[in-house]
């Protein structure tokens, strides 16, 4: 009798870059034999994707473990195993802390998951890693990189050496520009007073508050279209969990810069470009596999090309990106307000295809506070910033993150950031109070605040965002947004209201109440899950979901739109996707 395959259901927390390393995660173990489940009560395995940014998302990793683990005394599972940033961060500290997780693997175990995990399910008892560095594992010089060999790096493949200009593709070639040292200089380099060159997060410590006991939720697994998403692509091998219209493509993984609060790179190592072969190449396969928009990502967009030579690159690859065949959008995510630069602001909002969106982390507004988080610029900076993006695209999309409760900010430093917020016009804006991490700067500064004084600066800024964003929105109403659809609704309840997928009462619910046949999906200036949707209705039979339609604002919910169908601008590909496997 044939064996059945070993089944195991992966869990992904955290950002789009943490989404492209699980589907790398899910083609190599599905290559290696293992067979992909939903439900993690039917898996013999569990595999948990940690996020490891805050203190809030390392809880957050710590009770999915908990609740996974929960599997093995009512389900079919037999191990649980945690890989991701908290795995990566805190390795053997982790295993320690959290007994119920059966293995706590490294990003260098990637390559050979599937044996891993045998191994594992067959009760070898894995040796959880040391935490270290992993910014020393590369060279120090951006352009001695690619040279190097033997670096695991998620999303890369296998790091092989190369010859100086051999990554760029031979169309791209005559339309790049050499790199000059001013195009570099914030890119690279430590700061006065950064820890010294052999520093190391392997000192740091898991805080037992973040094992704490805690209720125990049931675990739910979010992968699917299983059966038909395709499961490997060129050189990545990458078996897609979600079949929507949306999928993210890793430009680069790591960062140089050394901002005081951000561990990142201490886990996610020095910046490497991935090959703009490559990145072609995956986006063509995503492309032929049924994605209309892509989400370009890593953890800083802006230096993509400064170690392949040509700092500039980004400008030329986002065309070439937006010309593959059955590609609707491109989106550009994670760039550092220091590192804009006119030609790709230019690129952003003139190239078709490229949706003229800038998620743009500014951090803060006051100039003193930001050289104390080792960053650049200042409110007035910002503000000529996105004047030079509305000035090229006056419908742009702008996002930002801010930091307030940082370790010595003052009143007036808020004040000064909810001017800046009040006059910058920003689409979507993410609030964060300051908690310490291990191992960065900012963990050894003086003038920390207390709790109740971050939660009052938080709430005052959040109350802001919120109303400011809100008016945004508002001020849309009247406009032509083009929609990509992501999901269609078509019933009603028994009152005869819409059944919204987001909320079954409230306003929305009510103004699309006789609109007929609804839709969800995102205008231009919203990135996917963290900005808003637009719910469009009056939506005639044939459209699908993935199809690009022009509708007219009428409404606005706080950040989200109402807006009625006009036209249908791109229909998606009629073509089933090609599943890899079958």
């Amino acid at each position: 009798m044939k064996t059945p395959p070993t089944t195991v259901a992966l869990v992904t927390l955290g950002c789009a870059r943490n989404d492209v390393d699980s589907e790398e995660l899910a083609g190599r173990l599905e290559a290696g034999g293992f067979r992909l489940v939903e439900d993690a009560a039917e898996a013999d395995t569990v595999v948990v994707n940690t996020c490891g940014f805050v203190e809030a998302a390392k809880k957050d990793s710590v009770d999915t473990l908990l609740a996974a683990a929960d599997y093995k005394e009512s389900g079919r599972t037999q191990a649980v195993v945690a890989v991701g940033c908290l795995a990566e961060r805190y390795g053997e500290q982790l295993a320690e802390a959290l007994p119920e997780t059966d293995a706590v693997l490294s990003f260098d175990d990637y390559a050979d998951i599937s044996d891993r995990l045998r191994s594992i399910l067959s009760g070898t008892k894995h040796q959880p890693h040391v935490p270290r560095d992993r910014r020393k594992l590369l060279p120090l010089a951006p352009a001695d990189r690619a040279a190097s060999t033997g670096v695991a790096i998620p999303g890369h493949g296998n790091h092989t050496p190369q010859q100086l200009g051999d990554h760029i593709p031979q169309q791209l070639k005559a339309r790049t520009t050499p790199a000059t040292p001013t195009d570099a200089y914030h890119s690279t380099g430590t700061p006065p007073s950064a820890p010294a060159a052999g520093s190391s997060p392997a000192g740091s410590s898991l805080s037992a508050d973040d094992v704490a006991e805690v209720d125990r939720p049931e675990l739910k697994i979010e992968a699917p279209d299983l059966v038909s998403a395709p499961a490997s692509g060129p050189r990545v091998v990458r078996r897609r969990l979600d079949g929507g219209p949306m999928a993210p493509l890793k430009l680069a993984s790591g960062c140089d810069r050394r901002c005081a609060f951000c561990a990142i790179p201490m886990f996610r190592g020095a910046f490497v470009s991935r090959r703009p072969t490559e990145v072609l190449g995956e986006a063509h396969w995503l492309a032929e596999n049924g994605v209309r928009e892509l989400f370009l990502v890593s953890e800083n967009s802006t230096s993509y090309g400064k170690d392949l030579g040509d700092l500039r690159l980004l400008e030329t690859l986002v065309g070439e990106i937006a010309a593959v065949p059955d590609i609707t959008r491109v989106r550009v995510s994670y760039l550092q307000p220091a590192e804009m630069r006119p030609t790709l602001i230019a690129a952003m909002t003139s190239t078709p295809g490229v949706v003229p969106y800038f998620d743009l982390s500014f951090q803060h507004a006051s100039g003193p506070l930001l050289r104390r988080m080792r960053r650049f610029g200042d409110a007035e900076r910002f503000l000529e910033l996105i004047a030079q993006v509305r000035a090229a695209a006056p419908g742009a999309g702008i996002r930002s993150n801010v930091i307030v409760g940082f370790p010595g900010e003052t009143e007036e430093d808020v004040d000064i950031l909810c001017d800046f917020l009040s006059r910058a016009g920003l689409d979507a804006i993410g609030v964060f109070g300051y908690s310490d991490e291990d191992g960065t700067e900012a963990e050894t500064y003086d003038g920390k605040l207390d709790e109740d004084t971050i939660a009052a600066r938080l709430d005052r800024v959040t109350r802001l965002a919120e109303d400011l964003t809100s008016a945004r929105a508002e001020a849309r109403i009247g406009e032509l947004v083009e929609v990509l659809i992501e999901s269609i609704d078509t019933s009603a309840d028994e009152d005869g209201r819409t059944a919204d997928r987001r909320t079954a009462e409230g306003r929305i619910a009510e103004e699309l109440a006789a609109s007929g046949r609804t839709a969800e999906g995102r205008a231009a200036h919203q990135g996917p899950e963290v900005d808003g949707s637009t719910t469009v209705s009056g939506l005639p039979e044939g459209v699908r979901v993935g199809d690009l339609v022009s509708a007219k604002v009428v409404g606005s919910d706080g950040v989200d739109l109402i807006a009625e169908f006009a036209a249908l601008v791109s229909p998606r590909d009629r073509r089933p996707a090609a599943n890899l496997t079958a």
